[in-house]
């Protein structure tokens, strides 16, 4: 049975269930499984080699998940070749590629999460009562090592954008 914790996030104030451990800095990254649209699945190792910082929101059609995914796009052009930015949610492939269309999301690979959750349960995101990623974000290495982690306390929060960044400025 997957881990459970309670008592460390909120929606509106109400508490919320995370299934999975919580990651920590020095932690090898977990493998995951996730879809990077309907019929191509993608895990850890396709990103091998390159700076990782992951994005992790409930869904792209709420207000602090379009913003943050929006953000990050913004800061991509300055991060270069080395650093590749993933958004996961349990959004289908459809609803994020309509998304990104309509946005003009184009420097961030969205991810869903929506078949197995094995993103959400590997990096202790996954909202057991939503069967939602909760948002956090994630900087992984070129090796692979969790270098910085954010679980945000409240899911309508927005994260520390400018702290995931230097984070990844940091690994260059």
């Amino acid at each position: 049975m997957a881990q459970e914790r309670t008592g460390v996030t909120t929606f509106k104030g109400n508490p919320l269930t995370l299934i999975g451990p919580e990651l920590q800095v020095g932690d090898t990254a977990p493998d995951f499984t996730v879809s990077k649209n309907l019929l191509e699945d993608v895990s850890l190792k396709d990103f091998a080699g390159k700076i990782k910082l992951i994005s992790v929101v409930p869904s792209l059609d709420t207000g602090v998940c379009d913003a943050q995914t929006r953000r990050f796009n913004e800061e991509a052009a300055g991060l270069g070749d080395d650093v590749i930015i993933l958004t996961v949610s349990a959004d289908l492939p459809f609803a994020q590629a309509r998304w990104c269309g309509a946005a003009g999301v184009d420097r961030v690979i969205t991810l869903s999460d929506y078949k197995s959750r094995s993103f959400g349960q590997a990096y202790g995101v996954l909202i057991k009562e939503f069967q939602l990623d909760m948002r956090s974000i994630f900087v992984v290495d070129q090796n692979d090592k969790v270098t910085y982690v954010e679980y945000l306390g409240e899911m309508t929060e927005h994260p520390n954008y400018e702290a995931a960044v230097e984070a990844v400025k940091s690994l260059r």
